[in-house]
């Protein structure tokens, strides 16, 4: 070895002072929490909040003066558009929930502690590390991070045995998942040499690698992958940790790692495997159809909103998934970026719509009352036709109506579908989403014609009923308007792929 090859090149912190920044944050709150004596945490929670809005700041300023793809921690950590969007999309989520959180965690004294916004934070960081991996490593290090975190959140109200026994299904299915996930990566590691994203793609387009332990890899990653989604067969936790964990919890689960489970399928399988896509490709199509096929039927069997929301996310994931099996086809990569973006959209606009469904769930439960019963919304355009009429709302996006934000997400990927020339895909994708139509439907029905069993006034912060109020509003806008977001999503892709 040289000594040139021996210098070692100090990394560019700059590009990660966001995760810095919230790692700092996250261990000044653990430690101020320990003086707070006040039980609303006011402090803490404020002091979260302040974390993701500087964290935000960092993120925008470094997004304006960079633009271009950049690489620091000997290539491991990556900084892009593609990067810095998701970034900001997984904050602005993540203030999101901690405001329609507040009412419920402050009625729950096991969970209103510290340790819930230090949880928070820390889950925050595994996902902005997730976005930003080059290396399998760090994809793993952030999937981890954000793992654990979530594990002890579901288990926070420890009086809750449905949340202690959510938390041990989600912990030894989620070790079993992370076994799978390093298992695929050695095998890599073996036919390549190396675990570098970006110096995989190089190797296989060179031809050097092995093409049989590689196929291998390849079946343990994207099982692993599909499991972090929770698509079908992998999606067994999904119902019983959205039922079991509190609100609050299966709010933030069913929100911002999404948009880190599609920042390490971009990663690792496009930029990463795209030499042998067609692979993965094939294994995607069959999650994908028995997702949307699983999770719309058995949706229509639940009397629980959670576990019926639960269904509903393996479905939604399936059908994210159709825009990452019609990216390249017959080798031909033409149709990648209109399928990516597709995808990149859906997932956004089923965040944005599913934050506003838990949100809402949040704002009936009181102390000692969850409300995630189908029949606890029974008659509540009796009660407050606004509220009512914004849940609707919500129901209809993920029906995919017309014109609400999730018509045009399902529409953008149909059309990348047929595009490349998946008819028959296209054709089964919108006969499962007439099958999830049902229950959606049945929600509203519940709503509006369903006697009301009480007829108490909903109380809620003023705040909060103006946050869930821009919510429901955004959905109903961006179905009018979807060009800004849907242009950001392609934009972002283009310059970092």
């Amino acid at each position: 070895m040289t000594l040139a090859e021996m210098q070692f090149v100090p990394p560019d912190l700059r590009l990660a002072s966001a995760e810095i920044f919230i790692l700092a944050m996250a261990c000044l709150i653990m430690i101020v929490d320990l003086f707070v004596k006040e039980k609303k945490r006011t402090v803490t929670f404020v002091l979260t909040q302040l974390a993701l809005v500087g964290a935000a700041v960092v993120t925008f300023m470094l997004m304006l003066s960079s633009g271009q793809v950049l690489y620091t921690f000997s290539n491991m950590y990556v900084g892009d558009l593609l990067g810095d969007l998701l970034k900001l999309l997984v904050y602005l989520t993540v203030i999101v929930v901690l405001f329609y959180s507040r009412g419920y965690v402050l009625d729950r004294p096991q969970m209103a502690r510290g340790e819930f916004y230090s949880l928070t934070l820390f889950a925050t960081l595994g996902m902005m590390v997730m976005i930003s991996a080059n290396h399998f490593l760090t994809v793993y290090i952030g999937i981890e991070l954000l793992s654990l975190s979530l594990y002890a959140m579901v288990a926070l109200n420890r009086d809750s045995i449905p949340a202690t026994e959510a938390a041990m299904k989600y912990f030894v299915l989620g070790a079993l998942a992370s076994g799978l996930l390093l298992y695929g990566m050695s095998m890599i590691y073996g036919a390549t040499g190396t675990l570098e994203i970006s110096a995989v793609a190089e190797r296989l387009f060179a031809g050097q690698a092995n093409k049989t332990i590689l196929v291998f890899g390849v079946v343990f990653l994207v099982s692993g992958i599909a499991f972090k989604l929770g698509v079908v067969p992998f999606h067994m936790w999904i119902p019983d940790v959205y039922h079991g964990a509190p609100t609050a919890v299966t709010l933030f689960i069913a929100s911002a790692p999404k948009l880190a489970g599609f920042a390490i399928v971009i990663r690792m399988l496009v930029s990463g495997l795209i030499v042998v896509s067609q692979d993965w490709q094939a294994m995607l199509m069959i999650l994908s159809v028995l997702s949307m096929a699983v999770g719309n039927f058995a949706a229509i069997a639940q009397t629980n909103l959670k576990r019926m929301l639960a269904y509903s996310a393996i479905s939604h994931m399936g059908f994210m998934l159709l825009g990452m099996v019609t990216g390249v086809v017959g080798g031909d990569a033409h149709y990648a970026l209109n399928a990516y973006s597709s995808s990149l959209f859906y997932v956004v606009t089923y965040v944005l719509t599913s934050a506003g469904t838990f949100g809402m769930i949040l704002l009936l439960s009181r102390s000692g009352f969850e409300s995630d019963e189908i029949s606890d919304f029974a008659g509540l355009n009796k009660r407050s036709p606004w509220f009512a009429a914004l849940m609707m709302m919500m129901m209809f996006s993920m029906a995919g109506i017309p014109f609400f934000v999730g018509f045009f997400a399902k529409f953008s990927v149909l059309q990348a579908v047929v595009t490349a020339g998946y008819l028959w895909l296209a054709i089964a994708a919108v006969f499962f989403s007439l099958v999830g139509a049902y229950y959606y439907l049945r929600v509203v029905k519940v709503m509006y014609f369903d006697p009301p069993a009480s007829m108490a006034p909903i109380e809620a912060p003023v705040g909060v009923k103006i946050l869930i109020s821009a919510n429901g509003l955004a959905v109903a806008l961006l179905g009018i308007f979807p060009q800004t977001v849907m242009m950001l999503c392609a934009v972002s892709l283009s310059r970092s792929l």
